[in-house]
């Protein structure tokens, strides 16, 4: 590919226009992935373009512009940390219309930056439905990767998951119930503070909440999940 950053861009999304996939397009569709201005490209294939590519921050931002869902599912895997400030960040966010682009930006990419929890808290409070959901997924990625993080970066945003259980919009109620989830499988103490919440939430009784509440409890209460916990 030319070294010229626009012209790789070019070439990327011509790359993936001839790989097309109109079969997996239509599977996204029933999982409930925004297929608009999509190629339909499966994961494994836009993994193998980013390993080809390698860090490019310039052309991640370029992929992104594009607005091929595509593009911008392939730019967070070939960006940089360092250079992702909040303009960025707040450019992205803005950007979701897709659960699995925002999943994988907050999964591949955001989960690593310096002012992750703040985004949490500042996406977890916006009306829009994937900024929201933003915020929570970010929440839960970073609890399943902050292995160093204290326990009470999480129990200070316990509140933060009940306050939004009311949500009924799919993909954030998906979104609040799998941060919750995460942080009470992060240990033992977690596990009940966790489940403590869930039941707080049980309580709001709203369709959402009850929801999120008896999913969570679900999981959390199950003996394997329990046994392989560490106190």
């Amino acid at each position: 590919m030319s070294p010229d950053s626009t012209s790789q861009c070019a070439e990327v999304i011509e790359k993936m226009r001839l790989m097309s996939d109109p079969e997996a397009l239509a599977g996204k569709a029933r999982f409930g992935i925004n297929v608009e201005k999509s190629f339909g490209l499966r994961m494994p294939v836009i993994r193998s373009l980013a390993r080809d590519i390698g860090l490019n921050h310039k052309l991640a931002l370029e992929l992104w512009d594009t607005g091929f869902v595509d593009a911008r599912l392939l730019a967070p895997m070939v960006a940089d940390i360092k250079q992702i400030d909040d303009s960025v960040m707040e450019k992205w966010v803005a950007g979701f219309a897709s659960w699995d682009v925002c999943d994988q930006c907050c999964m591949g990419l955001l989960r690593r930056h310096p002012k992750a929890f703040d985004k949490v808290k500042e996406w977890a409070a916006r009306e829009e439905e994937f900024v929201r959901r933003a915020g929570f997924a970010l929440l839960a990625t970073l609890a399943v990767h902050k292995k160093r993080e204290p326990d009470q970066t999480f129990i200070n945003l316990l509140p933060l998951i009940e306050q939004y259980a009311f949500d009924k919009r799919n993909f954030v109620k998906k979104a609040v119930n799998w941060a919750l989830r995460q942080i009470g499988k992060k240990n033992r103490h977690l596990n009940g503070l966790a489940i403590s919440a869930a039941k707080r939430i049980l309580e709001q009784d709203t369709a959402p909440a009850r929801w999120i509440a008896n999913d969570t409890l679900r999981e959390l209460q199950d003996q394997k999940i329990l046994a392989r916990l560490k106190s």
